[in-house]
């Protein structure tokens, strides 16, 4: 009974179907930057998001790693976890709050794919 799932901390719940399109991907980042080293957000998704794992590799790296729990039509789940031991991992957390740049975390995306 001792293995590594019992160990680990509860995965957060993120069901991205309530949140409307034009805010979905500020939502998503948000929530991300809000977990610590560790923690996980189980995404939960109508369609596979494909371009939102691009953005969210192309913003946090090996900081944040995705496992896919489910994938079949209509049924997207996606553990999403922080993992802080990679360079510039002080900087990603705390990017959007010292940014003047309007980036995701700061609401002011309209995620165009322009940043």
């Amino acid at each position: 009974m001792n293995t590594a799932s019992t160990l680990s901390l509860p995965a957060h719940g993120f069901d991205a179907r309530g949140v409307a399109k034009r805010f979905r991907h500020a939502a998503i980042f948000g929530a991300l930057e809000s977990l610590n080293h560790g923690e996980t957000m189980r995404f939960v998704n109508d369609h596979d998001p494909l371009p939102l794992l691009q953005q969210i590799s192309q913003r946090y790296g090996n900081q944040i790693t995705a496992a896919y729990v489910a994938r079949e039509p209509g049924n997207i789940v996606i553990d999403f976890t922080v993992q802080l031991g990679a360079e510039q991992a002080g900087e990603a957390q705390q990017a959007p709050a010292s940014s003047s740049s309007g980036g995701c975390g700061s609401g002011g995306c309209g995620c165009s794919g322009s940043h």
